[in-house]
């Protein structure tokens, strides 16, 4: 068993980044597939730190190499019965959503067809959340963070650049 992706209590930890630009604008990442938006998320690999597991989710689901020092710990959180998000914070420039590519892949049970976990990005405000993600992160970005406050905390560090 990979004791690695799980905490103490048996619940597995799915580790990410929230993406926030100067506009307050979310970067999320359509679910190929499915009706909803995510952010970029996964589960840890043996070894890995959470702020591991999150850098290396967003390199592979969006393509950003984000730097680790100007990431802001938001912290773990109840997500589901069996499973806790700990999410981190970039403040982020506006890059244009097409540039973004998913790296990591899936086989699709009906033609056993590789397909991208993410098949689209885009910039959001902050109140279309609800309307595009799942109900549980929904609950995650709108009551148990408060975004306009954690990108007022980012203002403390500069915004990332996009590393080429």
């Amino acid at each position: 068993m990979d004791f690695g992706r799980f905490s103490g209590l048996g619940k597995r930890i799915s580790c990410g980044v929230v993406v926030i630009n100067e506009d307050a604008e979310l970067l999320l990442c359509h679910v190929t597939g499915q009706n909803h938006w995510d952010l970029p998320k996964g589960g840890l690999n043996e070894g890995e730190t959470p702020l591991q597991a999150a850098l290396r989710e967003t390199r592979e689901e969006t393509g950003l190499e984000l730097d680790a020092a100007g990431l802001l710990d938001l912290g773990r959180m109840p997500y589901r019965a069996r499973k806790d998000l700990h999410l981190f914070a970039a403040r982020l420039q506006r890059i244009d959503p097409g540039l973004l590519s998913c790296e990591s892949r899936f086989s699709d049970s009906a033609t056993g067809a590789r397909l991208p976990e993410m098949d689209g990005f885009g910039w959001f405000p902050f109140s279309e959340i609800p309307r595009l993600c799942s109900p549980k992160l929904a609950t995650v970005l709108t009551q148990r963070l408060d975004l306009p406050d954690v990108l007022a905390r980012l203002h403390e560090s500069p915004v990332l650049e996009v590393q080429e």
